[in-house]
């Protein structure tokens, strides 16, 4: 625990809150679950709470994946568009959350729908931070071939956040393997940006991993299963794994 967290002080003045489509569908294994959107809003909330200024990406697997339709034969950009849509609809799903826990919120949009999300710009971005609304960025960068782990690392560096936190379900972190598929595999409190590209660990992409590195961004990568994580890593705590330069 840092001297933040001893004074309850948060350590970090604004973030970048990643979230995996998938997540949103909880036990559903498929598309948005009402419970988990409560849940993420209740943590978003207290964090926000504290003083700590709010951005999140969100992923959209748990209704299209654009990696998976190309493999079954689809154009690369047209799934990639099409999974960019899907983002749109889960950030739209939570901004419900969040104004329903008295959260002011705005949607910011790489592909511009105007009836639904405003236009991503990077100072109307930063603006409404500086006002205590959390900020959901959508439709990843707007381009095919882009994840949105790049989009998190792109946002987050354009806002000048602190760090980015990444959610991962029902894991505590980088392990050396897929625990899932080896029960060996070790969990990795702490490691650099360049060991995790070396090592293909699964933190995050290859893109956004350099362009982390070549900033100096931290990741913060942890379970999203425990309520309490997002409160600590914010207070100071070490939580899952860092990855940092």
């Amino acid at each position: 625990m840092t001297a933040a967290a001893d004074t309850g002080r948060p350590a970090y003045r604004r973030i970048v809150l990643k979230l995996s489509g998938e997540a949103l569908a909880g036990g559903l294994g498929y598309g948005i679950d009402p419970p988990v959107l409560d849940r993420i809003a209740a943590e978003v909330r207290d964090v926000a709470s504290l003083g700590v200024q709010v951005a999140i990406v969100i992923g959209g697997g748990n209704i299209f994946r654009g990696v998976a339709a190309s493999a079954g034969g689809m154009d690369r950009a047209t799934a990639d568009y099409m999974g960019m849509l899907a983002t749109v609809i889960n950030a739209l799903a939570l901004q419900d959350a969040l104004e329903k826990v008295d959260l002011q919120t705005r949607v910011l949009s790489a592909i511009e729908m105007r009836a639904v999300a405003e236009p991503y710009i990077r100072r109307r971005a930063i603006r409404h931070l500086e006002k205590d609304r959390i900020v959901i960025f959508a439709a990843g960068t707007g381009n095919p071939y882009f994840t949105t782990d790049t989009a998190a690392a792109l946002r987050a560096l354009e806002i000048g956040a602190e760090g980015i936190l990444m959610a991962k379900n029902r894991v505590e972190g980088v392990y050396t393997a897929d625990p899932a598929d080896d029960p060996d595999a070790k969990f990795l409190e702490e490691i650099s940006h360049m060991e995790a590209i070396q090592r293909q660990l699964r933190v995050m992409d290859a893109t956004a991993l350099t362009l982390c590195m070549e900033n100096e961004l931290p990741l913060y990568v942890f379970n999203m299963d425990d309520e309490e994580n997002i409160d600590r890593i914010v207070s100071g705590q070490r939580v899952g794994t860092v990855v940092t330069t």
